[in-house]
């Protein structure tokens, strides 16, 4: 008798024992998390992506990854707790540093979606990405060259004012969020040259490197008229150049304007200076999409 009871004392501390460890399984059961987004550049090496599972309002990695010269992603599948896959509401991908010692999220939110079952479109315009897409955004500019005087090399110069608003502002663009700045850019017989960095549209911008000893006028813009980069000659002609209005990460390690371009045109051959030119949106064809599928 004392033997059955101590075989059923055994069976059942067995089952326990059991039952534990398949509630622990459980808890640790993986799922895998897809990744389909087109548009994104490469980082180089001091940045990467990193994609966030919204769990209970709160972030969850699910893994970064890189993406080459061509666009394509280093992986598009990512191994996560099936758990926090089945509660995720939300997907925010962002832009960290590399190495990165914060676990947290970076302010640079790129793209985000709510998810509809297990599937979620992501889009720049998303809440808790960057809150706009830009399709309607507008601005102009004009050439000049206010930092040598009047007369003097007047197709050298790019400024986003207005002249007939006394100046004013030329350009009409959304509040970004923290981790993004606007950035100014001509590009030159290929070359792509800031004209400075900014977030209020009716201020100078961060730097003029290439300006004049003259003051600028209260706005973003340039004169290339000297400390000309390698490869070019200033004065210049921006006749036929390009000009662009991008949307940078902040920080921000590259020279070139980020993917994010709504506003471009190019200036006519013999362009008048002083004379207002409209920019054309192309946010649609630069903002990078996708789907996350849980």
């Amino acid at each position: 008798m004392k033997k059955l009871l101590r075989t059923g004392s055994f069976l059942l501390f067995a089952l326990v024992i059991l039952s534990v460890y398949s509630c622990k399984d459980d808890d640790n059961q993986q799922g895998t998390f897809e990744l389909n987004i087109n548009g994104l550049e490469d980082l180089g090496a001091d940045f990467r992506y990193e994609g966030w599972l919204i769990v209970d309002g709160a972030p969850v990695t699910s893994g970064l990854f890189d993406v080459d010269a061509n666009g394509n992603m280093s992986t598009n599948s990512f191994t996560v707790n099936q758990e926090d896959l089945d509660k995720a509401t939300t997907f925010v991908l962002t832009i960290e540093p590399s190495p990165d010692n914060d676990p947290a999220p970076s302010d640079v939110h790129i793209l985000a979606g709510d998810f509809n079952g297990n599937n979620a479109n992501l889009t720049v315009g998303h809440g808790a990405a960057l809150g706009d897409d830009f399709t309607s955004s507008t601005g102009s500019y004009i050439l000049a060259t206010p930092t040598d005087g009047m007369n003097n090399n007047e197709r050298s110069g790019v400024w986003f004012l207005d002249p007939a608003a006394g100046p004013g502002a030329a350009l009409n663009l959304p509040a970004l969020p923290a981790g993004w700045d606007y950035e100014g850019w001509a590009v030159i017989d290929g070359t792509p040259v800031t004209t400075g960095k900014f977030r209020d549209l009716a201020a100078s911008d961060d730097a003029a490197p290439f300006s004049g000893p003259m003051a600028g006028p209260p706005f973003p813009g340039e004169d290339f008229l000297e400390n000309a980069p390698s490869g070019l000659t200033f004065p210049t002609d921006l006749s036929e150049g390009t000009i662009v209005i991008s949307v940078e990460p902040f920080p921000d390690n590259s020279p070139a304007p980020f993917t994010l371009k709504p506003l471009l045109h190019q200036v006519p051959a013999n362009a008048a200076d002083h004379t207002s030119f409209q920019l054309g949106n192309i946010a649609s064809d630069t903002n990078p999409t996708g789907t996350a599928t849980k």
